[in-house]
């Protein structure tokens, strides 16, 4: 396989380790709904609020407003990776105010996820206000109750409704943040590190090539996979052609023969429950986000997925008129099954017992046998002759070992 970035930057910023990319979920993993195969049949449930929640005074340093007090603080919602919790406080003046709170404690890892979640919201905040909660501030844990360090992140609440949001609302919001958005260098790619849940991505390098940046970016899921779940001889000969063949016919043309995409800021991560309808206002927002610059159809392979009710044609169908699908215009569908490669392989290695890496390599063969198919045939016989190979070999062997036997009986 060629030679891309993949974890090494981070390993020598962070001394972060394949254990840390291991660790386990903190809650028990519904896998139909994070990782199935099919269209779900109940809604997402509603974040509720639990039992108080001690804050550190770490906290308390980044409430944005002076002589704020805090009245009380309750976990919040569900997160996989870490806690969330509601602050409710009283402004110097008697107005009331709540606030957002997650915290990681994973370590250098969670550092890595709480930044590139805030310079995610901050990113989007400054594009569309109105589409991302306001993040506050970002820091670590000071109190000693953690076996870990422990990161969080403050923000603006927003209270959870229907999710996903109405289609049509919610369609019109994300097209107009990827038309508005402008990358501070023109490139692809993002000022620092952001996340996949808690997988790191490729996103602190700056491209003029979409293809380069989402060459590495699944070559980085790829080698993450491998880690986790150890060698495919199968997958990996259609990794590697994907990599060296269909993300350049593919993607290359979107940058050839005068054609050119902008680098649009997306969210990243944009699935069913990282979006919602917000309670008070009746406007869609989007959070958990893993941002950078991209070319803005990466946002909807995530939607591919028939677990995710984004995948319902209406959905994509009002995105493309709000935003239309770039040229060549009668590859999209096959753009879109290429990006959400790199969604489903996140989602593999993420969600314990889930079946995306078969789901991923079955997609990889297709986009293969289209678009390289000589390729594909050519290691399919290798590998058929390599087994025949071996079976004569095995062959040999035992009949070897058999005359053996039979002389040691005549003697």
């Amino acid at each position: 396989m060629a030679s891309v970035t993949t974890l090494t930057g981070i390993l020598k910023k962070t001394t972060l380790g394949i254990a840390a990319i291991e660790s386990k979920p903190i809650v028990e993993v519904d896998v139909a709904r994070h990782g199935g195969e099919d269209a779900p049949v109940e809604p997402p449930p509603k974040p509720t609020l639990g039992g108080a929640y001690e804050l550190d005074e770490a906290v308390l340093d980044v409430l944005p407003i002076p002589g704020t007090k805090v009245t009380s603080a309750r976990r919040y919602g569900m997160s996989l990776w870490g806690q969330t919790a509601k602050i409710f406080t009283e402004l110097p003046g008697g107005e009331k105010m709540n606030y957002f709170l997650k915290s990681v404690s994973l370590g250098d890892l969670g550092q890595i996820m709480i930044e590139g979640e805030f310079e995610s919201l901050k990113a989007i905040n400054a594009v569309a206000p109105e589409f991302a909660p306001l993040p506050h501030g970002w820091g670590k844990y000071r109190g000693s109750r953690h076996t870990e360090d422990t990161y969080f992140l403050l923000a603006q609440f927003r209270e959870v409704g229907e999710q996903p949001p109405d289609p049509i609302k919610f369609t019109a919001r994300l097209a107009d943040m990827h038309k508005r958005s402008v990358s501070p260098t023109g490139k692809f790619g993002f000022h620092t590190t952001t996340c996949h849940a808690k997988l790191p991505q490729i996103t602190s390098c700056r491209e003029d090539s979409w293809e380069a940046l989402y060459r590495k970016q699944l070559a980085h899921m790829i080698k993450l996979d491998e880690e986790k779940h150890g060698e495919w001889p199968e997958f990996q000969h259609v990794c590697k052609l994907t990599l060296e063949k269909v993300i350049p016919r593919l993607l290359g043309p979107l940058q050839a023969e005068g054609r050119s995409i902008k680098p649009c800021l997306v969210q990243g991560d944009l699935w069913d429950e990282n979006t919602a309808t917000d309670m008070d206002t009746g406007e869609p927002f989007v959070f958990d986000a893993g941002s950078f610059y991209a070319h803005n159809e990466y946002e909807i392979g995530n939607w591919r997925a028939p677990r995710h009710r984004l995948s319902s044609k209406v959905y994509v169908r009002n995105y493309k008129r709000n935003f239309p699908v770039s040229e060549p215009e009668d590859e999209w569908d096959d753009r879109n099954l290429l990006y959400s490669l790199r969604f489903d392989l996140g989602t593999a290695i993420l969600i314990p017992g889930c079946n995306q890496r078969q789901v991923v390599k079955d997609n990889m063969a297709l986009l293969c046998k289209k678009y390289c198919p000589k390729d594909l045939r050519a290691i399919s016989e290798r590998r058929m002759l390599s087994s025949l190979n071996e079976s004569s070999e095995d062959e040999e062997a035992e009949e070897e070992e058999e005359e053996e036997e039979e002389k040691e009986e005549e003697e």
